[in-house]
């Protein structure tokens, strides 16, 4: 059967598409206005903020490697509904927090179901998608988060603007994460063989061998967490744009929708190499751009820069991590992708906020792209070679 005749949109691919885009529709909708959020209704100051919000990523960063192994070893599905319906519930407690203490558990304890349902539901898009279209399959399931992270934002800017309410935008993440778990809960899905559970053990757990296509990841994630986490804050207080940073967000969404749908065609052709280097080279011109060049103009064009880069160097870093792994270890590779991203983040928005609240928030973009460019060459010297050397497939 040749390519073209086996079907990419199947039921369930679209199926975990759409979760997955719910998922991070629903997680992104808060990430800018939290800091506003935390400052306005708890007094926390910036490095206050940092800490809280990097709770989050950090348990998700510790639950992800344990969820690589889960996946692979227990039935998918039902590890699938039980991290989605966990990720829905905690977003109900965001507006029942009366304290600061208390809503930074409950946004820590938060990272954990999402850690596991992202691993989960991207080894069963892999799982459902034709062997032939995978390459393919996974740069288009990768549009559905960056769609979502571009998109979300802009959006609870548009409602908090319209309502002047914090809760609105919490009823908003309580609804499409319920709608998210319903998407899961249609699939269909073949029972996978019942094989003997490995042993738990450091390479079940991480994809060891993929260690250094993981640094550039958190190199680019890094900087990522720092410009999505600080943007709006940045924007009111050094720029005056108060109603600006949805654009921003809109047109980092573009630069990704394009990027992807250019990006999977050349994927398909097995031009891996090829999309990491040209998304690694773009992502950074656009944030050197934003961070050397202060004016509304290149404020806003660097966004689309940055979108172009990131469509294509996530997805082309993900079919590295799934080339260098067999097929039992879908769910490790899966796993350790995230571990890598959740790391960059979560030191992006720790040491970002501490740069911002003691130097100011040009020092903590100045490390951003400090940090993304160490990636740039670990990548270029290191990464590649390593990649085209030891890929399975």
């Amino acid at each position: 059967m040749n390519k073209a005749s086996e079907k990419l949109w199947n039921g369930n691919y679209l199926r975990v598409w759409i979760a997955n885009f719910l998922l991070y529709f629903s997680f992104m909708l808060l990430t800018p206005l939290l800091p506003l959020y935390l400052s306005e209704t708890f007094d926390a100051d910036k490095q206050m903020i940092g800490i809280v919000l990097s709770g989050y990523t950090l348990t998700a960063l510790l639950i992800r490697p344990f969820s690589g192994y889960i996946v692979d070893s227990f039935p998918r599905k039902r590890v699938l509904l039980l991290s989605f319906f966990l990720f829905f519930v905690l977003f109900v407690g965001y507006p029942l927090c009366g304290t600061l203490l208390l809503f930074t558990i409950v946004r820590t304890l938060h990272g954990a179901p999402f850690g596991t349902a992202t691993v989960s539901n991207s080894t069963v898009a892999i799982d459902v998608l034709p062997a032939s279209r995978r390459a393919e399959g996974v740069g288009y399931y990768g549009l559905s988060n960056n769609l979502a992270t571009a998109i979300s934002p802009g959006v609870a800017l548009l409602v908090y603007g319209a309502t002047d309410s914090y809760n609105s935008l919490f009823a908003l993440a309580i609804l499409f994460s319920g709608l998210a778990f319903y998407c899961n809960y249609k699939l269909k899905l073949q029972p996978r063989p019942v094989a003997k559970r490995p042993p738990i053990s450091l390479d079940r757990c991480m994809l060891l061998k993929a260690w250094r296509q993981g640094v550039c990841i958190v190199c680019s994630a890094f900087s990522y967490g720092v410009i999505s986490t600080y943007i709006a804050i940045y924007g009111k207080e050094e720029l005056g744009i108060t109603g600006g940073t949805g654009l921003f967000f809109m047109l980092l969404s573009a630069g990704l929708i394009i990027s992807r749908l250019t990006g999977g065609r050349t994927l398909k052709q097995g031009k891996i190499v090829r999309n990491a280097t040209l998304g690694t080279f773009v992502s950074l011109t656009g944030y050197l751009l934003f961070t050397g060049l202060h004016n509304y103009f290149v404020y806003y064009a660097s966004a689309f820069i940055i979108g172009l880069g990131q469509g294509h160097l996530f997805p082309a870093f993900h079919t590295m991590f799934l080339n260098l792994a067999t097929n039992e270890q879908r769910g490790t590779a899966n796993s350790t992708l995230y571990v890598s991203w959740d790391t960059g983040v979560g030191l992006g928005v720790l040491l970002g906020g501490m740069l911002a609240e003691h130097w100011g928030y040009n020092e903590a973009f100045l490390l951003m792209c400090i940090v993304n460019a160490i990636g740039v060459a670990f990548y270029l010297f290191c990464a590649k070679q390593h990649f085209l050397k030891e890929r399975l497939r």
